[in-house]
């Protein structure tokens, strides 16, 4: 057991490291057709890093609760728990939206309410759900426009403080709206079920996900040279947003790929201090998450000589090098935080708020 932790936080680790060079690009870089291998380099980190983050999250929830069998008032309890937890999350991340406007932590609060109403229903149920959160985003768009309330100028969602636009914002065309981004939770779940001790499962996991990756990534060619109408070439090109079927299966086929590989180097070098503190950092992720949003964000503004806004950068971006340089560091610092914050503590500030009001 203590392996397969090593390795779920390395997953973690690694997700936390890509959104700090996402967000930061968002803020102050330039994530619009970029001209130079750093700037192609960094929007590679997009979509993908979330997918893991939020797979993370369900696994974590699944692994909670992963016993043979649970009484009645012990599943009440876990419920219970589970549910406090996600309305920490949602009060969380809605306090942080008014600072940066691409909060995923309101949403991730949704995907775990949600969650606590499955926790000890059959793992097969959970892929079947996932299946039905990605149909359900696709009916929507025959309805209600994807691009209703956003100003692509800024970026910014128009009346996300009206009950009708909080509404479409959570369920539909937020940026990591419950449908179809529920998906990535419940996949997550249902492979927080499996039984990761055995090399086959990390075998086949591994093996799906890169034949899922190479199958929609073959497609995206196939529109380089022209083969598909232009919707199609949209569809299947699609990134982020609006977050087309191609798009959540190609972040999932990237997820499966590494998660495997962090239980394996967790598995493998399991008393490597670089492994131990990577690990520390992964177990610290909320707190992290929220102190790059905070006290990153205003240190780049700082050192850039920009106004931070918590839209899209709408000063001369700053280079791609730079930002890359920057997440880098601020990583290494969040290590070095992390690591000297495990020395004394259980949990991360964040993480120990959260459990102390979840019980």
């Amino acid at each position: 057991m203590k392996q397969r932790i090593i390795g779920f936080d390395l997953a973690r680790a690694y997700a936390i490291f890509g959104m700090f060079i996402v967000n930061f690009n968002f803020s102050f870089g330039s994530v619009m057709a970029p001209t130079d291998p750093i700037g192609h380099f960094l929007n590679v980190f997009t979509g993908n890093s979330t997918a893991i983050f939020i797979i993370c999250a369900g696994m974590g929830v699944s692994l909670m609760t992963n016993r043979a069998s649970y009484s009645r008032e012990e599943q009440a309890v876990l419920k219970a728990k589970i549910l406090r937890r996600s309305w920490f999350l949602f009060a969380l991340g809605l306090l942080l939206y008014n600072w940066w406007s691409g909060d995923i932590l309101h949403f991730y609060g949704g995907y775990m309410h949600v969650a606590a109403f499955l926790l000890f229903v059959p793992k097969r149920f959970y892929l079947w759900g996932a299946l039905v959160a990605v149909a359900v985003f696709h009916l929507l768009l025959l309805l209600i426009p994807i691009n209703t309330s956003w100003d692509f100028t800024t970026f910014k969602y128009l009346d996300f403080w009206t009950p009708l636009g909080f509404l479409r914002n959570t369920l539909y065309n937020g940026w990591n709206s419950l449908f179809p981004w529920l998906a990535y939770f419940l996949v997550g779940m249902w492979l927080g079920r499996l039984d990761w001790q055995q090399k086959f499962a990390k075998r086949k996991v591994f093996l799906v996900g890169l034949l899922v990756f190479i199958l929609i990534q073959g497609l995206r060619l196939l529109v380089r040279q022209h083969v598909f109408t232009a919707f199609w070439s949209d569809y299947i090109m699609a990134e982020y947003f609006p977050p087309y079927l191609p798009f959540v299966l190609v972040t999932m086929a990237f997820a499966s790929l590494v998660i495997p590989v962090c239980l394996y180097i967790g598995n493998r070098f399991s008393t490597n201090r670089l492994v131990l503190a990577l690990q520390k950092t992964g177990q610290l992720t909320l707190s992290n998450y929220v102190i790059h949003l905070t006290v990153g964000m205003l240190l780049l503004a700082k050192l850039t000589g920009k106004h931070y806004t918590g839209l899209i950068e709408d000063e001369k971006p700053t280079s791609p090098a730079y930002i890359l340089a920057y997440s880098i560091a601020f990583y290494i610092v969040s290590i070095i935080f992390s690591n000297l914050w495990r020395s004394r503590f259980k949990n991360g500030p964040l993480e120990t708020l959260m459990r102390k009001i979840s019980g």
